[in-house]
């Protein structure tokens, strides 16, 4: 089993934390450095669909 989880331009993995983290602040739910892999699915979704939302609200904008 491969990890498919690879960063393709490095100089945005801490672009991409940061914007993690602000989505689950703004979702309720905490985040760690490091391993959370203690959050439910929910939680995790939650913060996987708020920065979704928030990347085609800026695709949008700039079109």
């Amino acid at each position: 089993m491969s990890n498919n989880n690879r960063v393709l331009v490095p100089e945005a993995k801490e672009a991409l934390n940061k914007f993690k983290m602000e989505s689950a602040a703004e979702v309720g739910v905490t985040l760690k450095d490091g391993y959370n892999g203690d959050l439910t699915s929910r939680e995790a979704g939650s913060i996987g669909g708020n920065m979704v939302k928030k990347m085609v609200e800026a695709y949008e904008k700039s079109l």
